[in-house]
């Protein structure tokens, strides 16, 4: 299925060396080698990377929706558990709710937004709405029944047999949930760093809501830390094979923990830190894995404010980017011909704009020193290999350019808008007529940004090849903060 089989078909990734950099750029490491050609506008490519939110949106959809070929959906959800959890972000193009991915969404765009917000211009309003389009839906999942976590609504399984629009789905709207007896740290973890960033973002323009997201945020991080276990063993198939958690929960509960103690600066959090004893190393950063980001994180202390405290986290961020570099002689990343860092082959843009939101000082991998403009550079000439600067003048981002993947693995793309048919497609009736020609999308997911190409740089625009057509909630959110930080530049 989609981007989540990647992690069955090719394994878990090596746990390497993990963590951070100062002012956390989260850009694509996409390393695309020679002189950067072009001139993308990153003010136009951001703006598009936060309009595409909307088309994901579940929910009662407001009068200034701008995707207007999205309708209103899931109406329902939470019904079956009689509690309201209408609202939020199907992840990608299924129309499931996956709190894990979501999750990670929003601290993702709430950590490009703390970090780039004053380059943003007018986005900035729009990004916080994407926010908390997301917060507003798992405050629900936090708050609806006591000593519960709701992690996501829609039966995965049944739900990949349709190819249906949102706004027709007819298959169980299952509620799924953790609880004291069959725990999930990570996504209780993930959760609780989701609501942490977010009343960062909100804490000057709207503190009553933010004080309610960080209340929220302390009574999920302790659920997390209280009751441990992972939600993949307590749920089994109505998240894997899709959003397992490969890789267990302790890094979740270190990225929570990181989030708290950013947001309060409570001590108590920073001790929990250290009692975990989470020093599994990495060189990827995902919707699952975020040892690497809770270490960027927390060496932000000690590269801004020069404590000599956070100095294993900073000495982790180092030996992550020495992973990453393509010069280093402890690199351990793969670059296709035209430079682009190449994971895994299943949406391998997700990795790439989770790696690269990093920014640094001055420091070596082994004998090749690396500044702080080096890596800026990279992550540069990373996002204009997506919007197009790459040895097939794409851009992977639809809607942006003249060259844009036009049969992306998206239900609502590709079906005919409820306006323009009003009758339902049925749970099947979409696969023939829409899922297998050849035909472009009829609707524009604008701002999209895809699983990209292989590691060759070939990529066919092919709707049933979800593993290079599909878009995801979490890619776009890794980068708008390296757009924001472009777009002021």
């Amino acid at each position: 299925r989609l981007t989540k089989l990647s992690h069955i078909q090719l394994g878990i990734m090596a746990l390497q060396r993990a963590a951070s950099l100062c002012l956390v750029f989260f850009s694509f490491t996409f390393l695309f080698w020679g002189t950067v050609q072009g001139n993308p506008n990153y003010g136009d490519a951001l703006a598009k990377s936060i309009l595409f939110f909307q088309g994901q949106r579940s929910g009662r959809l407001p009068t200034s929706q701008q995707i207007t070929w999205r309708s209103n959906s899931g109406l329902s959800d939470g019904l079956l558990a009689n509690v309201d959890l209408t609202g939020g972000y199907y992840d990608a193009g299924d129309n499931v709710k996956f709190n894990f991915p979501m999750a990670f969404t929003t601290t993702m765009l709430s950590w490009g937004t703390l970090e780039y917000g004053g380059r943003m211009g007018s986005e900035l309003q729009n990004a916080s709405i994407a926010i908390r389009w997301a917060t507003d839906y798992l405050l629900k999942c936090a708050t609806a029944t006591p000593n519960r976590l709701y992690v996501g609504v829609g039966d995965p399984n049944a739900d990949h047999k349709c190819w249906e629009r949102p706004e027709d789905m007819d298959t169980v709207r299952s509620v799924y949930s953790v609880s004291t007896s069959n725990p999930g740290s990570d996504v209780a973890g993930e959760t609780a760093a989701a609501l942490a960033a977010a009343s960062l973002v909100f804490r000057t323009a709207d503190p009553k809501y933010s004080s309610l997201l960080l209340k929220t945020a302390k009574t999920v991080m302790q659920f997390a830390m209280q009751y441990r276990g992972a939600y993949s063993d307590s749920l089994g198939p109505a998240v894997c094979p899709f959003y397992c958690s490969y890789s267990g929960y302790k890094d979740e509960l270190l990225w929570g923990a990181a989030w708290l103690f950013r947001a309060t600066n409570n001590v108590s959090y920073l001790n929990f830190i250290n009692s975990l004893g989470a020093n599994d190393a990495t060189d990827i950063f995902s919707w699952d894995n975020k040892f690497a980001g809770a270490r960027v994180l927390l060496s932000r202390r000690a590269l801004l404010d020069n404590d000599k405290t956070y100095e294993p986290f900073r000495q982790q961020a180092e030996d992550f980017i020495c992973r990453i570099l393509p010069n280093s002689p402890s690199s351990s990343t793969q670059y296709t011909p035209g430079g682009l860092m190449f994971k895994l082959s299943a949406s391998n843009l997700q990795y790439v704009t989770s790696i690269t939101f990093l920014i640094s000082t001055t420091f070596n991998c082994g004998n090749v020193l690396v500044t702080s403009s080096t890596l800026r550079n990279l992550a540069k000439k990373q996002v204009d290999y997506i919007l197009g600067v790459n040895p097939l003048n794409k851009s992977y981002m639809v809607g942006y350019g003249t060259d844009y993947p036009k049969r992306i693995h998206h239900r609502g793309s590709s079906l005919p808008s409820l306006a323009s048919h009003p009758l339902s497609f049925g749970c099947d009736g979409g696969f023939q007529s829409f899922f297998y020609t050849a035909n472009p999308n009829p609707n524009i997911l604008t701002g999209a940004i895809v699983g990209g190409p292989n590691q060759n740089d070939a990529y066919s625009d092919d709707r049933t090849d979800y593993s290079q057509s599909e878009p995801a909630t979490y890619i776009n959110a890794a980068i708008v903060g390296p757009l924001a930080y472009l777009a002021g530049s």
